[in-house]
């Protein structure tokens, strides 16, 4: 893997070479082997926290361990084009838009002792606008070689917090155009729900149960590409001992593997589609 800069990144994309790389100033990945018509997200994958922030956070490591999406970058980790953050969420959250990435409260708990000084606020803020420029990079290469772009939004979430039973799999739909892709999704979903799971985990998936899909990842996309597709695709943290913070690998290995069959499957089917 190469360390580039965000203007040699966005060069490569635009030249259609691939490439494995980290952003020089480590806040993000991409790898692209072949500039296939469908890509994978990660954005809230990473845990790192800048360190000058560390004295001023009043949540833990574990607190925000617990608020990130663990993981979800290595279940979808084998396919051609992959996109993650590698920073925390609770530094700045890449799924929503600028003017409020930067948490003043989160999850019922102040985020900061002291009010973060315009600097600090500054260097997030840049890392977050440089990931929205690959993004468009990529997804205005994807769209101009194929016509098209299918991308699969991976997150994760705490289902013990809930106090009714809860899908393994939900799909956020509420921000895409369900006239042209509303079958698209349903298909989507009924492939995650056919999964076979170890340690007898039962692979439910519902539609816009406990998430709709109102991340900026998603409405930026569909925003400014008519004919890109995002699925965002939570799976609950089964993979995982939620309280503790265990990765349970053998999960993790388990909906990566079946990930690699199903994923191509949803591509093959919407490249048949006509928009």
């Amino acid at each position: 893997m190469h360390r580039l800069s965000i203007e040699n990144i966005i060069s490569n994309i635009e030249n259609e070479i691939p490439f494995e790389a980290v952003s020089n100033d480590y806040s993000l990945t991409l790898k692209i082997e072949h500039y296939a018509p469908y890509i994978c997200g990660a954005v809230h994958d990473g845990h790192q926290f800048r360190k000058s922030l560390w004295g001023n956070c009043t949540h833990t490591d574990y607190e925000r361990w617990y608020e990130e999406d663990p993981c979800t970058k290595e279940m979808v980790r084998s396919h051609p084009i992959v996109i993650a953050g590698c920073d925390s969420r609770f530094e700045y959250d890449l799924n929503r838009p600028p003017e409020t990435a930067i948490y003043e409260d989160a999850w019922g708990k102040r985020l900061w002792k002291n009010p973060l000084s315009k600097n600090e606020m500054e260097q997030s803020l840049s890392k977050h606008a440089n990931f929205y420029k690959i993004v468009h990079a990529l997804l205005r290469k994807i769209e101009h070689k194929y016509g098209k772009a299918l991308v699969f939004d991976m997150h994760s979430y705490n289902w013990k917090r809930w106090e009714r039973s809860v899908p393994v799999w939900n799909l956020g739909t509420a921000n895409i155009d369900n006239g042209r892709f509303g079958e698209l999704a349903m298909a989507w979903s009924q492939k995650l729900g056919g999964m076979q799971l170890p340690n007898n985990i039962e692979s439910t998936s519902k539609i816009n149960d406990t998430f709709q899909g109102n991340g900026y990842f998603l409405k930026y996309i569909t925003k400014n590409f008519a004919n890109t597709l995002v699925l965002a695709t939570e799976i609950s943290k089964v993979y995982c001992d939620e309280l503790s913070g265990i990765i349970y690998p053998e999960v993790v290995r388990s909906v990566e593997e079946q990930l690699k069959e199903i994923i191509p499957l949803q591509v093959a089917a919407f490249e048949r589609t006509r928009l």
